[in-house]
C-alpha cells in the first residue's frame, strides 16, 4: 500500500472510533427511552432512527450537506462560534457518520434493554437504589452483550461508508478521503492492484468484525441481530 493508502485507513479507523464513541452517547439515552416508554411517538421515532437503513446515502449526505454547510442551520452556527464551515471537515464526517450508522447503535441497545424485563428494575427500586444507580449497576450489566454488539455493527459499519462520506466530505487527502473512496480513486485510474489490496483488507476486517458478533450472540443467546 501507498502512503497514501495507509493514510486514507488511519482516517477511516479514527473516524469508526469517535463515531462509535458519539453514538453510544447519543444512542444510550435514546435506546433506554424507547425501551421503556409508552408514548404515541414512539413508532415516529422508531422509523427515523431506522431510516438510514432504507435511505439512499447520497440522499442523507445529499440533506446533511446542505445543513452543514455555510448556509445551512448547523454551519451558520459553527462558523458563528468560530468552529469553521462543517462540510468538507473531519468534524462533518462524524456528524455525517453519525447519522448514517445510528440504526446500528440504537436498536442492539434497545433489543438487550427490553430483554432485561421490568423485574430487575422493580427489585432495584425496593432497595431504594436512584434511577440513575439502576441504570449503571443494573441495567448496564445485564445488557452488555447488547453494548458490544452496538459497538462492533457500528464501527464496521462506519468503515464501508461511501455516499454520505463523499457527499459531506469529499476527497481531501489526510482529512476526509476514507478508505472506501480511496478505492473507487484507484479503480477510476485503472490501479485495479490497489484498490485490490484496500478492498481485501476491507473484506477480512469487516469479516472478522462480523464474525465475533455473531460468536458472541451464539454463545450468550442475548442480542440477535
Amino acid at each position: 500500500m501507498s502512503a497514501d493508502d495507509i493514510t486514507a485507513l488511519l482516517v477511516t479507523l479514527r473516524l469508526a472510533g469517535i463515531t462509535v464513541v458519539v453514538l453510544l452517547i447519543i444512542g444510550m439515552p435514546l435506546a433506554w427511552w424507547l425501551s421503556q416508554t409508552q408514548s404515541r411517538f414512539k413508532t415516529a421515532i422508531e422509523a427515523m432512527v431506522a431510516l438510514p437503513l432504507v435511505l439512499p446515502p447520497v440522499v442523507l449526505g445529499f440533506y446533511l450537506l446542505l445543513a452543514l454547510g455555510p448556509n445551512g442551520i448547523f454551519g451558520k452556527a459553527s462558523i458563528a462560534l468560530g468552529g469553521g464551515t462543517l462540510a468538507f471537515s473531519f468534524t462533518g464526517l462524524v456528524i455525517g457518520s453519525a447519522f448514517y450508522s445510528l440504526p446500528f447503535v440504537v436498536q442492539p441497545l434497545q433489543s438487550a434493554f427490553t430483554s432485561i424485563g421490568k423485574r430487575p428494575l422493580e427489585v432495584a427500586a425496593t432497595l431504594r437504589a436512584s434511577p440513575l444507580d439502576t441504570f449503571f449497576t443494573v441495567v448496564v450489566p445485564l445488557a452488555r452483550n447488547g453494548f458490544l454488539t452496538a459497538i462492533v455493527l457500528g464501527f464496521a459499519h462506519t468503515l464501508g461508508e461511501f455516499g454520505v462520506v463523499l457527499m459531506i466530505g469529499g476527497n481531501l487527502p489526510g482529512v476526509t478521503q476514507v478508505v472506501s473512496i480511496a478505492i473507487y480513486d484507484h479503480v477510476e485510474t485503472l490501479q485495479y492492484g490497489q484498490a485490490h489490496i484496500l478492498s481485501g483488507l476491507l473484506l477480512v476486517l469487516s469479516f472478522t468484525i462480523l464474525l465475533s458478533v455473531y460468536a458472541l450472540n451464539r454463545r450468550f443467546s442475548v442480542v440477535h441481530i
